[in-house]
């Protein structure tokens, strides 16, 4: 772009009509700042405009006397004084117009005020040209033709009053010139209120221009004088001067303050030796103080340095910038400049760098310092064609922990667990926290492979060593997946996914286990993601369907209720176990949708088909008693089918209290005031709750299978559970139902027991609607049901 280009650019673009009169406020400008300054001049020669009007209505008396009625000349001189009164209001009024109550209403009255001294004057004109002042007519013109262009040169004129005073003044006068028949007089008085038109808005724009000019001049003195007064009023700024040998001179009381030290003692010493001692190159971070001392040396003038300083034993951070001093024959005289303490400001920033890359909970490494050790890892071994490896932990059983005895105590063991890793790291290996209850270690040469399945079995046991936090013991377990890079990954990404996939596989197996990534890992959980993807789409396309297992009274053998079990037979991967897709559902959460499908189905096949006396069992998620909707699923599903709320029997398992027992007593609360009945499944096998047996009224308390097994194979401790869950229950006006019962010596031996009910395939499979209906049209139901 060349220079004539650039200085076109750079020019404001010129003021528009509008905003020379007044009716727009310059683009970033404000009207009361440019405008309103110029309505505010007005009052200043109000007087003046009166007087003028005045004088002029003796003159048209004058010249007219003998030839117009002096009636006629004296009703139009009150008209005259009457809108020459209200100008004068209008022109008081426009005084505030620089304080910014003034508007463009105002300005249009003010307007109207001064084309009303035109109407009239155009109107005398007028009626003068018709009653006999004709012939004096050009005469009488010049006096408001003089009040125009005064009017339209002062600078104590509004410009649209001005206008308005021209136009309105200038229209009378060309019918006066109409009726007097003198064409000549026509012409000029169209020519002088055409001048005085464009007149006025010429020295508008002139002057708006100058006004914008000025203002713009006036903000920038005022930031000049507020920077100076800040300067000045600043606690942590001063100036600083030394002479050809480094020798402060002129020293500041606010410099001297710096320096720990009076103005006087501070006077003629070295510099350096005041901020770092004699030795100062022996210090530590004295890059800044080599710097410093390079630019004095070469003379060149530096800004924003940051040196590390020592004033009296204290180390401070100082930012300085300066200058050579020279005299007018150019030799050297110094050094001049600005400095500031910004010890404050390097503090804080060094904590936010801290708090950025370390967990403020157990002082670890966070995750954005681990990726970086791990990315630098990564170069190191690709530089070195060596190894570096990721190890990736997960804590066993902290939830049940952090859920039930509350997040304190859950954090005061993430802190415990956090030293214990730090103790097993070595050289060259960091360890930090992921998030969470999770954590990992970085290896910086795993060329041992030793070295790694070492480090995660100490880690499994130290971590699995019992905590003493308030007065109680606990016990975690911990689970650890390994990743080797670049074997396994060739960047952060990458074995971040790989270890993980390694840790899922450890938790898989039970938890407090190593696993080392392995490429079918990868296989496994792209099997799991298409799994997910079609999971999401099978109650749409119908491909879930429920069995029924049936239950029996342990003495006749009779039906009394019906299992409901969701199946899963896929369109793309065929038939899936109820193992791999109900955990799947349960992580995704969808759970809740598949959950409130079965309520629904099972409700309508057990009102429409199922003698009155027998129930249906139903198995609930812990995910779906967190909803706050449950209750309102489980009411649809009744009012829907028509089902005797009595016949419904919701099962849950123990887990159900690891997470917020409080919302799942509420939901199941809820689902007994309804008359539904509620079954404890899997007990003994979990969580004990043997408290909420005691708060929650259960129908029904279900045995687990290992436990039925266990009898079946004599161990006594097996028959010493059933034992004592059978007596318990009856205590507490529960039933209990014996799972897994696959023979009839099974079936005897938890009937001795004092089981009330049995399930299990010794009495039926789980099995479609269709062959569960015909278990009602025997005759003998009981013989029918072991040959099931």
């Amino acid at each position: 772009m060349s220079e004539q280009n650039k200085d076109r650019v750079s020019q404001p673009a010129p003021l528009s009509i509008r905003q020379a009169i007044g009716l727009q406020a310059p683009e970033g400008a404000e009207w009361s700042r440019i405008h309103g300054f110029q309505y505010a001049q007005l009052r200043k020669r109000m007087g003046v405009r009166a007087a003028s009007h005045l004088f002029g209505f003796l003159l048209v008396a004058f010249i007219l006397w003998g030839m117009v009625e002096p009636a006629l000349i004296g009703a139009w001189g009150i008209a005259l004084a009457l809108a020459v009164a209200l100008a004068a209001r209008e022109d008081r009024n426009a005084a505030r117009a620089e304080t910014g109550h003034y508007g463009i209403d105002d300005m249009r009255r003010h307007a109207v005020a001064s084309a009303a001294k035109g109407v009239i004057w155009g109107i005398g004109l007028m009626l003068f040209a018709r009653t006999g002042g004709a012939n004096q007519l050009p005469i009488v013109w010049s006096i408001p033709a003089v009040l125009i262009l005064a009017t339209s040169a002062s600078r104590y004129s509004a410009p649209l009053g001005s206008m308005a005073f021209a136009v309105a003044a200038g229209a009378g006068g060309l019918i006066a010139a109409l009726i007097a028949g003198d064409l000549l007089l026509l012409t000029v008085i169209a020519f002088t209120v055409i001048f005085a038109v464009f007149g006025s808005i010429e020295n508008a724009r002139v002057a708006v221009s100058a006004r914008i000019n000025e203002t713009a001049f006036m903000e920038k003195s005022e930031v000049v004088s507020m920077l100076l007064r800040e300067f000045e009023e600043g606690q942590a700024d001063w100036l600083w001067q030394i002479d050809p040998r480094r020798r402060l001179k002129s020293v500041s009381p606010r410099f001297a303050y710096a320096l720990g030290r009076s103005a006087d003692d501070a006077e003629g010493k070295l510099f350096f030796e005041l901020i770092s001692g004699k030795d100062w190159t022996s210090t530590a971070d004295a890059d800044g103080l080599r710097e410093f001392a390079d630019k004095l040396k070469r003379k060149e003038p530096f800004s924003d340095l940051v040196i590390r300083v020592t004033i009296r034993g204290t180390e401070r951070w100082w930012e300085i910038s300066g200058a050579p001093i020279l005299d007018d024959s150019g030799k050297f005289q110094g050094f001049r400049g600005v400095g500031s303490d910004v010890t404050e400001q390097r503090e804080s920033s060094e904590k936010i760098a801290r708090l950025a890359r370390y967990d403020t909970l157990t002082q670890l490494p966070n995750r954005l310092m681990l990726n970086e050790s791990l990315g630098e890892a990564l170069q190191y071994a690709a530089h070195w064609r060596t190894r570096c490896a990721f190890l990736m932990i997960d804590l066993d059983r902290f939830k049940s922990i952090n859920d039930s005895l509350g997040h304190l105590v859950g954090d005061q063991l993430l802190a415990q667990v956090a030293g214990r890793l730090k103790s097993l790291t070595g050289q060259g290996e960091l360890c930090g926290r992921l998030g969470g209850d999770e954590f990992a270690v970085v290896l910086r040469d795993a060329s041992d492979r030793k070295r790694v399945h070492f480090l995660a079995k100490a880690i499994i046991e130290q971590l699995s060593e019992p905590y003493q936090i308030e007065n109680q013991i606990l016990y975690v377990g911990a689970s650890v997946g390994s990743a080797i890079g670049p074997r396994d990954g060739k960047t952060v990404e990458e074995l971040l996914r790989n270890a993980d996939l390694a840790l899922y596989r450890a938790k898989d197996a039970g938890g407090n286990e190593h696993c080392e990534y392995e490429p079918s890992l990868h296989a496994n959980a792209e099997e799991k993601r298409q799994l997910e993807f079609s999971l999401r789409h099978a109650l749409e396309q119908e491909e879930l369907s429920l069995n029924y297992q049936p239950v029996v009274d342990a003495h006749t053998e009779e039906v009394v209720s019906f299992e409901a079990l969701v199946r899963w037979n896929s369109k793309k991967h065929g038939f899936v176990s109820p193992g791999k897709f109900i955990p799947l559902a349960e992580d995704t959460r969808l759970i809740v949708p598949i959950g409130t499908w079965v309520m629904q189905q099972a409700c309508n096949e057990a009102a429409a088909n199922w003698p009155k006396n027998v129930k249906v069992n139903i198995n609930v998620s812990p995910e779906q008693l967190l909803e706050p909707e449950f209750a309102s699923t489980v009411i649809r599903a009744l009012s829907h089918s028509g089902l005797d709320p009595k016949r419904l029997e919701i099962e849950v398992t123990e887990s159900i209290f690891l997470r917020d027992a409080s919302i799942a007593r509420k939901a199941l609360e809820q689902c007994m005031a309804l008359g539904c009945q509620v079954a404890l499944d899997d007990f003994g096998t979990g969580y004990s709750s043997l408290g909420y047996l005691r708060k929650l009224k259960f129908s029904t308390i279900k045995v687990d299978r290992s436990f039925v097994q266990g009898a079946a194979q004599q161990a006594r401790e097996s028959i010493a559970i059933i034992r004592a869950v059978v007596a318990m229950a009856e205590s507490l006006d529960m039933t209990t139902t014996a799972e897994g019962v696959e023979n009839e010596e099974e079936a005897e031996l938890v009937r001795k027991l004092g089981c009330n009910k049995i399930q299990g395939y010794h009495f039926g499979r789980p099995m479609p609607a269709a062959d569960a209906r015909l278990l009602f049209a025997s005759a003998a139901p009981g013989k029918d049901r072991k040959s099931a």
